[in-house]
């Protein structure tokens, strides 16, 4: 197998990597990134640097890649990439995510809240700042397209700094929640997982694995997947208010508590593989309990210039 995966030195990239290790041995993975040296570099047997997915360029040398290296399948890491690689999926391997229409409904928060305003979802309220008069007595500013806790404001005083590339959303005290479902290409969603989680510079730090809101997410779920056709793991961040769910961001696409996921059972890398390249049913386990707490590990290179730093054959170990 011959596996490309993107955004190698985020979160989400590398927890892929670290999947894909630990569930095939024998996978040839190349990675991208923006940037060459990265935290995913010794995982990959190959690396190239690459433009940003919304760039010019940036598909021309993704099939460059592929060609060289006989690609079986594109796993993509973020947001833009995603979008971009869907769009152009005639032209490329096998990309394991859902279809361009589908991924700009949740490319956008705006598009996302009135997506689900339509089918009489819950969602968080969310307008325009030109449609912003004072509803809310706390509120958060974020960007449309954001990703994670980029660019978010609370509160602000000054609104006249932000146009309609920005919403405003009412400030939902409480903890975070965020679930990943999987939904294959024949149609089957593969169950739940649910994380109570706190964030550090946007992304999970701690987490506990719980259950007590999964029968209200299997309705919205449900109701979501009949409606639009998600493919391949999908992710919902939300918080509770009166004892019900409220989502306030979908990512349609693997997201970056991958490795935490498979090992309480919820392996939507694995499933990723088994459903798109080998078009076998994902083989399903229970969903165990437990906590995680995500630390930082250190890869050493020792008399290795930062230039000389290229894949998993350099000379490297992990201080943990």
């Amino acid at each position: 197998m011959n596996i490309l995966v993107t955004g190698i030195g985020g979160n989400v990239g590398y927890g892929v990597l670290r999947n894909l290790r630990k569930n095939y041995h024998d996978v040839e993975i190349i990675g991208v990134n923006v940037e060459f040296v990265s935290a995913g570099n010794h995982l990959c047997n190959k690396v190239y640097k690459v433009p940003y997915g919304m760039e010019t360029g940036y598909v021309a040398k993704i099939i460059e890649i592929c060609v060289e290296n006989e690609i079986d399948l594109i796993i993509p890491s973020t947001d833009y990439e995603s979008y971009v690689l869907s769009q152009n999926k005639e032209v490329l391997p096998l990309v394991a995510i859902s279809d361009s229409d589908v991924l700009n409904v949740f490319l956008d928060k705006y598009i996302t809240y009135n997506y689900f305003k339509k089918l009489k979802l819950p969602f968080v309220e969310s307008c325009l700042i030109s449609d912003f008069n004072d509803q809310w007595d706390e509120y958060i500013v974020k960007p449309r397209e954001g990703r994670g806790s980029r660019g978010i404001h609370f509160n602000p005083k000054d609104l006249n700094k932000f146009d309609d590339t920005y919403i405003v959303q009412p400030y939902l005290k409480g903890p975070e929640f965020t679930s990943t479902f999987y939904r294959t290409q024949q149609g089957e969603v593969l169950g739940v997982i649910t994380f109570e989680r706190s964030l550090e510079n946007g992304a999970t730090n701690i987490c506990e694995v719980t259950s007590k809101y999964n029968d209200q997410l299997m309705e919205v779920i449900s109701k979501m997947t009949n409606n639009i056709c998600v493919l391949g793991s999908c992710n919902i961040q939300f918080k509770i208010v009166n004892k019900r769910i409220v989502p306030f961001e979908v990512n349609c696409r693997i997201s970056g508590t991958n490795s935490i996921r498979n090992e309480f059972g919820f392996k939507d890398v694995v499933y990723t593989v088994e459903d798109f390249l080998f078009n076998r049913k994902p083989k399903v386990e229970r969903i165990e309990s437990g906590s995680s707490v995500r630390i930082t590990h250190d890869i050493i290179y020792k008399n290795q210039k930062l230039d000389e730093i290229r894949n998993i054959k350099d000379d490297f170990y992990l201080y943990n």
